[in-house]
């Protein structure tokens, strides 16, 4: 990093400052960060352990609970120790490490669902061709590519937003080492960092929603095209969970992050940023667990296995 810094350690203000609020809060997001890593532990392992979901949508959805959990826990913890501590120091240094571990795990996310939406269009529309399209080489290159370009992208924007220099007061006006609330505490000139910010956000995301938006056009067109009700329903069961996942995730990441920093509203960010990285993290296994058989079936069968362990040790 070529500019100096006089700030050594940035000021977390947190989520609130309301003394009352305090305490309920940290029960609240403590209660979401547990539903968060149960659930999507137990979605990783009941995959791992069960050989029906051993197939291409449940890869992908093992990879999407491993970035939803690492991607939450990167930040959780320290909106947690921010309702304990009134001023929540963070390091430079863990504050770059915090922005691209964030940065890093939601582009995989973003990545994830574009290939869980190519994979459902192979089920929907090539289903005969469904074994040859998505092979494990396929699935492992997809996912692979996923983590790359999550990499890549948080190193764009590490390296861009640290390149800054930051002087006092290094206040930063949110729970958490965000881009946007980072790049606002800096006294450099931004005009460019907020450029590439904006230009890398609007590639990542708008690559990511090509390859949705086109797969569920040609699922939409096979759709209206069957006269069976018995397929049509299969074929929107097939498709739901994602969509909703879709729907929620890039609906509050396009709000939060294509949009000039002089429209941006740090309590509103806020609220936004509580959404995308605790509760989506939290939503998305139950989605995928309550609008899906197979995993309820895999459940059932777990729970069943443990009981009659349990029975036999006794």
């Amino acid at each position: 990093m070529e500019n100096s810094t006089e700030v050594t350690q940035f000021i977390l203000l947190g989520l609130t400052n309301v003394p009352k609020l305090q305490i309920p809060l940290l029960v609240i997001f403590t209660l979401i960060y547990l539903t968060n890593v149960l659930g999507n532990l137990g979605m990783i392992i009941l995959i791992m352990l069960d050989s029906r979901l051993h197939t291409p949508m449940y890869f992908f959805l093992s990879n999407l609970s491993l970035a939803d959990l690492c991607y939450s826990s990167t930040v959780t913890p320290t909106a947690l120790t921010g309702f304990l501590v009134e001023d929540n120091a963070i390091s430079y240094n863990a504050c770059a490490a915090q922005m691209f571990f964030f940065a890093v795990f939601a582009t995989v996310e973003n990545f994830l669902l574009a290939s869980m939406a190519y994979d459902r269009y192979a089920a929907v529309c090539k289903p005969l061709h469904y074994t040859t399209t998505m092979t494990t080489g396929v699935c492992a290159r997809l996912t692979i590519g996923s983590y790359i370009c999550g990499f890549l992208n948080a190193s764009i924007h590490t390296g861009n937003i640290f390149h800054l220099s930051f002087c006092m007061p290094n206040v930063i006006h949110h729970f958490f080492c965000d881009i946007p609330a980072v790049m606002i505490v800096s006294c450099s000139d931004r005009h460019v960092t907020e450029m590439v910010l904006v230009g890398a956000a609007i590639f990542t995301i708008f690559f990511a929603l090509v390859v949705i938006f086109t797969s569920y056009l040609f699922i939409f067109i096979i759709i209206l095209k069957m006269h069976s009700a018995e397929g049509y329903r299969k074929a929107l069961s097939t498709c739901a969970s994602h969509f909703i996942a879709v729907s929620i995730f890039y609906g509050t990441v396009i709000f939060m992050y294509i949009q000039p920093s002089s429209n941006h509203s740090m309590d509103t960010d806020k609220t936004a940023s509580v959404f995308y990285t605790m509760v989506i993290p939290m939503l998305n296994p139950l989605v995928y667990s309550l609008r899906n058989k197979e995993v309820k079936s895999a459940f059932k069968k777990v729970v069943e296995k443990a009981k009659m362990s349990i029975g036999l040790t006794f």
